[in-house]
C-alpha cells in the first residue's frame, strides 16, 4: 500500500579527475589510485513510501531489469540489515548515460540509500551507508560519503578533497563501454607508480607538473584500442586543453577556469559529436541528509 510520504533526489554524476591502476589483489580486484569530482549532471529519483514491504520500481528502463537494478537493490539491501518492513516505489529519470563511465548506476544506489534512510527513519550513520554502498559497487561508498575525494583501494578508501571552482566540456562517444571486459584485458597496465595526497595537493594546487606529467587514466589507452570513437573524441577535445577519459569510458572531459571558456570550445563541436558544459560541484547536494555518527 502506498502512503503520501515522497521524496524527490538528485543522483549526481563524477568524474574520475585521474584513473591509476596500482596493483591487483589476490582475488582479482584491482587496487586504484582515483580523484572524484562530483558534477552536476543527474539522475533525479522519486521515492514513494509504501507500508506493504514491497520494493518496485515503477518506470522501465532499457537493458536494465528491474531485479537487477541497482537502486532495487539498495532498497532491498537497506531492508533485509535493518530489518525495515516498509517499502518504496522507486522512479527513476535517467539523464547520466550508461556505459559512460560517470557513475549513473552507483550514484543512483547512493542516492537510493541515502533517501530509504530518511524515508524510512531508519538514522543509519554514514560510515554503515558506506558499508552498505560497497556491497552494491566500489564506485557507490564515494556518493554516499558526499565530498570530492582522493580514493584508494578498489575505490573504497576516501579522503576528502577540495577542488577549486571548475567548468567541464562532458563529450559522450555512441559506444557502451563494458567495465569488467576492460579490467580484464591482458595489455592494462597495473603497476603505476603510486602518489600520495600530499604530492597530488602539491602538483594540482600548487603550480606543481603533476597534472601534466603523471595524471592519466590508466583505462584509457585500452579502451580506444577497442572503441576508436572514444580516442576520436579525445583527441578532438585535446585542442582546446587535457582530454581525458573519466572511470572506464566512454566519456571523455577536459576542465576549464570559466563557464564562457567551456562555452567557447562546446560551440565548436562537431555536429557528429555530442557533449554538454557541467558545473564541478562542492559537495554531493545530499550530503547533510546523513549524519556522521549516531551515539
Amino acid at each position: 500500500m502506498e502512503s503520501s510520504v515522497k521524496l524527490t533526489c538528485p543522483a549526481p554524476a563524477k568524474l574520475n579527475l585521474f584513473l591509476h591502476v596500482v596493483g591487483r589483489r589476490p582475488d582479482g580486484y584491482h587496487l586504484l589510485q582515483t580523484l572524484f569530482r562530483f558534477i552536476d549532471l543527474h539522475d533525479t529519483l522519486h521515492f514513494s513510501l509504501r507500508e506493504d514491504g514491497m520494493v518496485r520500481r515503477t518506470n522501465a528502463i532499457e537493458g536494465v531489469d528491474e531485479e537487477q537494478d541497482l537502486c532495487v537493490r539498495a532498497a532491498r539491501l537497506l531492508q533485509s540489515e535493518t530489518g525495515c518492513e516498509l517499502g518504496v516505489d522507486i522512479t527513476v529519470e535517467k539523464c547520466i548515460p550508461m556505459g559512460g563511465g560517470l557513475g549513473g548506476g552507483s550514484s543512483d544506489a547512493a542516492t537510493t540509500l541515502i533517501a530509504l534512510n530518511r524515508l524510512w527513519s531508519l538514522c543509519l550513520p554514514r560510515p554503515r551507508l558506506m558499508q552498505l554502498g560497497l556491497k552494491l559497487g566500489a564506485d557507490v561508498p564515494v556518493f554516499v560519503f558526499g565530498e570530492n575525494a582522493f580514493a584508494e583501494g578498489v575505490g573504497e578508501e576516501l579522503q576528502a578533497y577540495s577542488l577549486p571552482e571548475a567548468w567541464y566540456v562532458v563529450l559522450f562517444p555512441p559506444v557502451h563501454v563494458p567495465t569488467a571486459q576492460i579490467f580484464a584485458r591482458p595489455e592494462l597496465t597495473r603497476n603505476t607508480v603510486s602518489i600520495t595526497m600530499r604530492a597530488l595537493s602539491k602538483g594540482l594546487l600548487f603550480g606543481g607538473q603533476l597534472r601534466e606529467q603523471q595524471l592519466h587514466n590508466d583505462l584509457q589507452s585500452v579502451v580506444c584500442g577497442i572503441f576508436p570513437e572514444v580516442g576520436h573524441h579525445i583527441t578532438w577535445l585535446n585542442g582546446f586543453g587535457k582530454a581525458m577519459m573519466t572511470g572506464s569510458g566512454a566519456c571523455v572531459f577536459a576542465e576549464f577556469a570559466s563557464r564562457s571558456q567551456a562555452e567557447a570550445v562546446l560551440q565548436q563541436l562537431p555536429h557528429e559529436m555530442r557533449g554538454m558544459i557541467a558545473q564541478g560541484l562542492a559537495k554531493h547536494p545530499l550530503h547533510d541528509w546523513v549524519l556522521e555518527n549516531v551515539f
